[in-house]
């Protein structure tokens, strides 16, 4: 990697990339009998304006409406038009997948989840969530979870408000989802918004973090010879992503071994009610449990 650490030799291709690049997009610019939305911006202004996004993404859906942003990997077409919005999500939705672009970006922190695939798959993991969260129970269960969240939220901010304190509101909105969704999902009370839980204030930091370094992959078009490499923010990424993992894995394995125990109390319990009648217990138990 010697080459990464020579400033000329760096400077140079810089150079010679920037100037196919602009090559490329002057020939993408110009019209070839079809009608195309407006060019909005490029892959490049979305990098430089990077730390200011949604105003930026803003002013230009203000302006345009519908528009393009060119790249060298894949363009992209945004709307705000309401019309345009109600065909791709409602009207024609099965013609508008993520694609594989958006997979290969995504798929490091959401794995093959409902947010980074298409087709089959998003249907059977939508059919899936569909029936767990459309039960009475989830939703009695999950909508005291929300109110008991959004009471402590509350409280923090009317603290606040009374020291005239500044504080992040995207930040407590952050971990006050975290905390629902782990408590409805797992069981595992993470209580970011205290921050008494250390290992639970790690995990939604190391989340946080790696949900920002894989949004900066969709404008950094050298992002996969970074991961390659190993250098630059995939390398922060790898690292967050890894405190993840750990956390997440060890979730669901406390959890498989929650049910488990349960299951097996279950079994034990009907057995002894029933009465073997000569028949092993334990066996009896087995098999149920097979």
């Amino acid at each position: 990697m010697d080459f990464l650490s020579n400033p000329i030799l760096m400077s140079v291709i810089t150079s010679i990339c920037l100037v196919l690049l602009f090559h490329y997009f002057h020939q993408k610019a110009k019209p070839h009998g079809k009608k195309y939305h407006p060019i909005g911006a490029t892959v490049f202004h979305l990098f430089i304006n990077f730390n200011k996004m949604h105003h930026y993404m803003t002013d230009l859906a203000e302006k345009y409406k519908s528009y393009r942003i060119l790249s060298p990997i894949q363009d992209e077409v945004y709307t705000a038009d309401p019309a345009n919005v109600e065909y791709i999500l409602k009207a024609n939705f099965k013609n508008y997948g993520k694609g594989k672009h958006t997979h290969s970006i995504a798929s490091d922190l959401l794995g093959d989840g409902i947010f980074t695939v298409d087709g089959d798959q998003w249907r059977e993991q939508r059919k899936v969530s569909s029936q767990e969260f459309s039960t009475k129970i989830l939703r009695d269960f999950s909508s005291v979870i929300f109110r008991n969240n959004t009471i402590k939220l509350g409280k923090i901010l009317s603290q606040a408000a009374d020291r005239n304190q500044i504080i992040d509101i995207n930040d407590l909105f952050m971990k006050a989802t975290t905390d629902s969704i782990f408590k409805v999902g797992f069981g595992i009370d993470l209580d970011n918004l205290s921050g008494r839980n250390e290992e639970g204030a790690r995990f939604s930091r190391a989340f946080d973090d790696a949900n920002n370094l894989t949004y900066k992959r969709f404008v950094d078009v050298t992002w996969k010879i970074k991961r390659f490499f190993n250098i630059g923010f995939e390398a922060e990424l790898k690292k967050n992503m890894k405190i993840v993992d750990e956390f997440v894995y060890k979730v669901i394995q406390v959890k498989i071994e929650q049910m488990q125990k349960s299951k097996d109390e279950f079994l034990v319990v009907g057995c002894d009610e029933m009465g073997t009648d000569g028949v092993d217990s334990q066996n009896h138990t087995a098999f149920y449990i097979q």
